[in-house]
């Protein structure tokens, strides 16, 4: 019988080396296929004549920071406004390779309790800023989605930023600034960022077309255009989808894409809404739900804006507005479908017969 082995008889160059299946594994960044980087990624704005609009709020804030008079800065609005690369390409124009050393950036996806704001923030906010060869010797704090901290945590922050005033600047970040409380806000310079104008997103969006050799027509444009609501990061996640979908980037396979129903769709609703009895109009609009995988709540949306732009007295419009916006308010709230789509033929019934009444 073999004699048992201990762990201690076993000299290290007969140790099995089996593979680990992918533990531990660290693979270089320098293999990442440059394909597989996300287009917002990849096309955000490096410095901040690149950002797509807000002309006038970059150049305050770049006259600000040139003139080493760069204030506490809170810049809210929807998102995809571009107010965290306006921040970061701020970052790189003042501390060029010493930005690491220099800014603090925490995110929403970060603990930043009141514990954050006491240890981490001040720690960093207290301590001496040696500039490396860094144009400016401020430090800065930047705080994507502030409107996420706790109250104790915004609290705490205040007297921080009093504090630490001449050497280090905060930048807050957030979509709805009524969650950041009046005591942050008086202590901060505010800019709004609003939704991009429709030509800013289709100027940025020929860009990113261009550098990556898209097949677009003028339709599919208009349709990114239109799907994006101003908000430059959603249309080039849909931009990047559609493509990864199809090779030509038409205005029928962006709306195939997004599972938006497409405007003409919307036209033969409407029509049978406005046209045919009750139960044709809710066999037609059921039909075409079920065929084309169209949600109600997306077609009560597009069926609105229909609504707005075809002539009809004031009062009948507003009736028939107030009642698909509460078919669209509980249709959130995970309502039946087919009593809500029910109600949505009902609510353009009575405005067909207002409709006819005032004709007479």
């Amino acid at each position: 019988m073999a004699e048992p082995i201990s762990l201690m008889d076993i000299d290290d160059d007969k140790i099995d080396t089996k593979p680990n299946k992918g533990k531990n594994i660290i693979f270089s960044s320098s293999t990442a296929d440059p394909k597989a980087v996300p287009w917002v990624e990849k096309f955000r704005p490096q410095s901040l004549s690149d950002v797509a609009a807000h002309r006038d709020i970059v150049e305050t804030i770049d006259r600000l920071a040139s003139g080493n008079r760069l204030p506490h800065l809170l810049l809210y609005g929807p998102p995809g406004t571009g107010k965290t690369s306006t921040i970061l390409a701020l970052a790189r124009k003042l501390y060029g390779s010493q930005m690491h050393n220099m800014v603090l950036e925490l995110n929403a996806s970060d603990d930043r309790g009141i514990d954050v704001v006491r240890q981490q923030i001040q720690d960093f906010a207290s301590t001496q800023s040696i500039s490396f060869g860094a144009k400016s010797a401020v430090k800065l704090v930047l705080l994507d989605e502030a409107d996420a901290m706790t109250k104790d945590a915004q609290f705490a922050l205040r007297r921080v930023i009093e504090k630490y005033t001449r050497n280090t600047r905060f930048a807050l970040i957030c979509n709805n600034v009524n969650k950041v409380i009046p005591a942050l806000q008086s202590r901060c310079t505010r800019f709004r960022f609003a939704p991009l104008d429709a030509v800013h997103v289709s100027e940025r969006l020929k860009h990113v077309i261009e550098a990556e050799r898209l097949d677009v027509p003028e339709g599919g444009l208009k349709a990114l255009v239109r799907l994006s609501n101003g908000d430059m990061r959603k249309a080039l996640n849909i931009l990047q989808s559609t493509h990864m979908a199809s090779q030509q980037i038409t205005e029928e396979a962006v709306y195939l894409c997004t599972g938006n129903p497409l405007p003409k769709d919307i036209e033969q609703i409407s029509y049978w809404l406005l046209n045919e009895p009750f139960a044709i109009s809710c066999k037609r609009i059921s039909e075409i739900k079920t065929r084309k995988g169209l949600a109600l709540v997306d077609i009560v949306r597009e069926v609105t804006m229909f609504v707005f732009k075809i002539k009809m007295p004031p009062n009948v419009r507003v009736q028939l507005i107030n009642e698909m916006a509460n078919i669209e308010y509980r249709l959130t709230f995970g309502c039946n479908d087919k009593l809500q789509l029910g109600s949505l033929i009902a609510a353009f019934t009575r405005a067909r017969s207002a409709l006819v009444a005032a004709a007479k």
